[in-house]
């Protein structure tokens, strides 16, 4: 009898030691009485204060779900700041009693751990700013709040205009500068600090909250602000634009995706317009996703047949200081005839071209045309006629392009001297020393170079002198009110006599009535282009009417060409 009870007290000795030495908290309570009929050395010194105050049973039992054998929960204890991991099991202690036996984990480092992973994983690494998987979550919460309080959201969708140009022309170090450099501002603006996100390469995406709702209107046009000056980039200063798709939340939709496809649709849009620009979403917007589709397939079907189906239409440029202010050549535009959808205007395939990245090719092949087409004029009776044809910044970004300009004119046996090439300013000051490496081989090769749209830049006079032009075409907006807008008419003077002194061409566009033409007749303007004198016109339309010593051959070519609806 004596040796049983020497063995049980050996036992539970040789417990309680095990039990002081697992590393964990550990208890027993007798489930009658509720006595704690052991307490580990750990638990002590974690949860001295506790015992003694009995609060054990409020901080670790309290979710305990009663009949169930064993279950575990996880406890913040709030005045330590630390976080415990509880198990507990109903077991029989020292051979006759009914107990809890609780076991304690600290996870504190744990916890600290996996909300430093968390937070990770909802970070972009480049900007700072959180990314498209926070923005999930942080939306479908600020929809919910919207929808239980009867209120509204927006939601901004960014996307920046030709951001591959400064990553190609600049290097990705520099791309990556600007990302953090534009994250950084938006994050400046007042209300939505917390509430920017970068989804994609070079799309971003803000929220405005239901609280900041009547704020709406202030961000957005700070936004545009910021976007309306330049960044300073590798010694100097670079624009990049965006275009901006806008939706509210819950009327435009009650989920992530619903709402990022209509931003799509109305960013889309924006840069239909023209970019730079802010796009409201509406139900009319939402018939183009459709179109858009078609167009892509019959796009890629069209580059499959050599692009066939994007025709040349020519426009007259006019000498106005000669008698019968006579034709001098023309500008060459571009038509796309789709078999499938009919006639499709610029302003619609073009960006859509530049999303796809077929506007190289495009590009190439209206210049190949264009190049023909005036062969063809100065082989037929006019060998002063000149072709100009425009230049989008992606081909000017092309490595080859002054090789491709040297093919182009070889192949179609076009003197040099009867092209020129057409830049915007702005694409002029987008990298000033790369455009003036190209635009310089270019015109090694005896080519023209004009520059276009001039004064709607953002530094027009500067850059006159950077890159050598010879020709301005000042932009039409100049000529719209000219009648009676002194400052379009002292503009278009003081251009006039700048391109005098420099020893360049100005070349107005968009003449649309005989007012406009006498007031230019007035000035030190020779070149002039406009529906005044013609609209643009199908290659062998052009020829009939301009370039009558053209061979018939060239005329039945054109029978097959439909004009612009």
């Amino acid at each position: 009898m004596h040796n049983s009870i020497e063995i049980k007290q050996g036992r539970n000795e040789a417990l309680e030691t095990i039990l002081n030495n697992v590393g964990c908290a550990v208890y027993v309570r007798d489930t009658e009485t509720q006595e704690i009929l052991f307490a580990n050395r750990i638990l002590y010194n974690s949860f001295d204060k506790e015992i003694k105050e009995g609060a054990l049973t409020g901080l670790f039992e309290q979710d305990m779900v009663r009949g169930n054998r064993r279950g575990s929960r996880e406890v913040h204890h709030i005045q330590k700041g630390r976080w415990y991991d509880v198990y507990y099991t109903h077991m029989v202690w020292m051979g006759h009693r009914t107990v809890t036996l609780f076991v304690i984990h600290d996870i504190t480092e744990k916890k600290a751990f996996e909300k430093t992973m968390e937070q990770q994983s909802y970070i972009d690494f480049v900007t700072g700013l959180y990314n498209r998987l926070c923005c999930e979550r942080d939306l479908n919460d600020y929809i919910r709040d919207a929808e239980m309080s009867g209120s509204k959201g927006i939601l901004l969708y960014l996307d920046l205009d030709d951001f591959k140009n400064i990553n190609d022309g600049l290097g990705h170090q520099y791309g990556d500068m600007l990302l953090k450099t534009i994250s950084q501002t938006l994050k400046g603006i007042e209300g939505i600090e917390k509430a920017c996100y970068r989804v994609g390469g070079d799309e971003f995406i803000i929220i405005i909250s239901p609280a900041i709702y009547s704020s709406f209107h202030s961000i957005v046009g700070k936004i545009m602000e910021i976007f309306s000056k330049p960044w300073y980039l590798k010694e100097g200063d670079y624009y990049c634009t965006m275009s901006m798709g806008i939706v509210c939340f819950p009327d435009d939709g009650r989920s992530f995706h619903e709402l990022m496809k209509k931003a799509d649709i109305a960013m889309y849009e924006a840069k239909r317009q023209g970019k730079n620009r802010a796009t409201t979403y509406s139900r009319k917007l939402a018939v183009f996703p459709g179109k858009r589709l078609d167009m892509e397939k019959n796009m890629r079907d069209a580059a499959l047949m050599d692009y066939q189906e994007f025709q040349i239409y020519f426009q007259p440029i006019v000498d106005i200081k000669k008698p019968g202010t006579p034709c001098m050549g023309a500008e060459a535009l571009i038509r796309w005839n789709c078999e499938g959808l009919g006639v499709i205007p610029p302003d619609e395939f073009i960006p859509l071209a530049e999303y796809l990245g077929l506007i190289n090719p495009i590009g190439n092949h209206v210049l190949r045309e264009a190049c023909k087409y005036c062969k063809k004029w100065n082989d037929n009776g006019c060998p002063q006629f000149k072709v100009n044809v425009n230049l989008s910044v992606i081909q000017l970004l092309q490595t080859d392009m002054a090789e491709i300009v040297e093919e182009v004119l070889k192949e179609s046996g076009l003197k040099p001297r009867n092209l020129t090439l057409e830049v915007t300013e702005s694409l002029a000051i987008h990298d000033m020393d790369r455009m003036k490496n190209i635009l310089g081989r270019i015109k090694q090769l005896g080519v023209r170079i004009a520059l276009d749209d001039f004064g709607t830049g953002y530094s027009s006079l500067n850059h006159i002198r950077e890159i050598p032009f010879d020709v301005i075409k000042v932009d039409q907006s100049f000529v719209k009110d000219l009648a009676g807008d002194a400052y379009s008419q002292s503009f278009i003077r003081m251009v006039g006599e700048l391109a005098e002194t420099i020893g360049v061409s100005i070349c107005v566009e968009g003449v649309e009535t005989r007012e406009q033409f006498q007031i230019l007749e007035g000035m030190k303007v020779r070149l002039v282009q406009g529906y005044y004198f013609d609209h643009p016109l199908p290659g062998a339309e052009f020829e009939k009417k301009y370039v009558p010593g053209c061979t018939k051959e060239s005329e039945d070519r054109g029978k097959g060409e439909k004009s612009p609806t």
